[in-house]
């Protein structure tokens, strides 16, 4: 098989490069052994959140001290599984770092907004082109709620350092949030508004959409893994799957948590680690009784979302090996969570759902050319912020690729970094 370009990966940042090549006339091929938006792909769970504002580093001044607590409690809104640690003790060392002192907060903050400026409109942009603009709202926006204002307080310095950035947050008070979220507990009375922000209402439709509408403009998708590349001179000749050789001129890893090896490959070792995730979702319509538009629940570190397909709660993390087995006692939290957040609902049939996030320490993905094979290209490790950023990330692969000037400054998101 031949094509101008291979693309490993065909969660949502595959499928949004898939898409940029394939409008700009180049051939492309499709690599991933799963199915696009299915069950197996972070992108199938993800909380929806189209969270422009989620700019700060996963971790804040201070944080260090829980670590003693994330060891103790399996099932906190962080946890470390002992056996692990000594493997993920030096990316948990710069997870600490990156968000250590107000300054690298606000570096990290500004040059994430970059990536995240403008996403929801860029969203809808594909969304319209691929023909499901209905599965992108870019209206009700995303609020965060606190059971007081000395809970939002608390969460000052990254609420002072998104208005710092330019980014609207509105204060909405307890009988204002009442109206707004009638179905909320009542012990939630303050609440923030981030107008700019949207949501998706089907993230795996969505995906998987993006992907047919890039095979429409002769991109192909085969259900294989990548497992390297073959060059000469520093230049890829072809990337190598379990199904045979695809020869091409460029390649663009985005196999999520998977890949820091093809990384490696290609002369770039990176501290990429997967930050297991998940969810909870009633199934169902619009007469749920849940949000009426998407929630933060600060205190439970859990996002809630109302989806086209039901009502999903999701977030908090669990470091532990890609192949180990779930503890789905995370899974009946979430649920605890979201019965205690929306009484009325019933979470008695939630399905739940464990997915991978292929994270960075620092917060920012990696999008930049190889060091060793020219044609490479890098575009994974987007954490929590992968839905959002990845209408401009695959915008961002394919000017690599294309030798375009990037639209925004790639040297924050440079493997050579670390």
């Amino acid at each position: 098989m031949k094509a101008d370009v291979t693309v490993i990966g065909a969660g949502i940042i595959g499928a949004q490069t898939a898409v940029q090549l394939a409008e700009r006339g180049l051939s492309v091929v499709l690599v991933d052994p799963g199915p696009p938006g299915g069950e197996q792909a972070a992108s199938f769970g993800n909380a929806a959140w189209l969270s422009s504002h989620s700019v700060t580093p996963p971790s804040s001044p201070g944080v260090w001290k829980q670590v003693p607590k994330w060891l103790r409690d399996p099932l906190g809104p962080l946890s470390v599984r002992p056996g692990y640690l000594p493997k993920v003790l030096p990316w948990l060392l710069r997870y600490l770092a990156a968000g250590s002192t107000e300054a690298k907060l606000r570096q990290v903050a500004g040059e994430l907004r970059t990536l995240l400026e403008d996403a929801p409109r860029l969203h809808e942009e594909v969304a319209s082109r691929a023909g499901v603009p209905e599965l992108i709202d870019v209206c009700s926006g995303l609020m965060h709620v606190y059971r007081d204002r000395a809970g939002y307080e608390a969460d000052g310095l990254g609420w002072r350092i998104r208005r710092d950035l330019g980014i609207t947050c509105d204060e909405v008070e307890a009988v204002e949030l009442a109206q707004r979220q009638p179905k909320l507990a009542k012990e939630y009375r303050f609440g923030v508004n981030v107008p700019e922000a949207g949501q998706c209402l089907n993230p795996g439709a969505y995906c998987a959409a993006l992907v047919s509408y890039a095979q429409t403009m002769g991109a192909r998708r085969i259900a294989a893994r990548a497992t390297g590349f073959r060059s000469e001179g520093g230049k890829l000749l072809a990337v190598e799957t379990s199904q045979g050789e695809i020869a091409c001129d460029a390649a663009v890893i985005a196999g999520g948590a998977r890949s820091a090896a093809l990384a490696k490959q290609a002369g770039d070792r990176v501290p990429l680690e997967s930050e297991r995730g998940y969810h909870v979702t009633v199934e169902g319509g619009a007469n749920l009784p849940g949000p009426t538009a998407s929630v933060m629940v600060s205190d439970r570190k859990v996002v809630i979302t109302r989806l086209a397909t039901g009502i999903r709660c999701a977030g908090q993390v669990e470091i532990a090996s890609p192949d180990a087995e779930p503890d789905w006692r995370r899974a009946e939290i979430m649920r605890a969570h979201l019965a205690a957040v929306f009484p009325e609902l019933d979470v008695s049939e939630a399905r739940v759902w464990l997915g991978l996030r292929p994270s960075m320490p620092d917060g920012k993905p990696v999008i930049s050319k190889a060091r060793s094979i020219k044609g490479v290209v890098h575009c994974f490790g987007h954490g929590h912020v992968g839905l959002v950023s990845s209408a401009r990330s695959g915008k961002l692969a394919a000017q690599l690729v294309t030798d375009e000037p990037p639209e925004i400054d790639l040297a924050p998101f440079a493997a050579t970094r670390f």
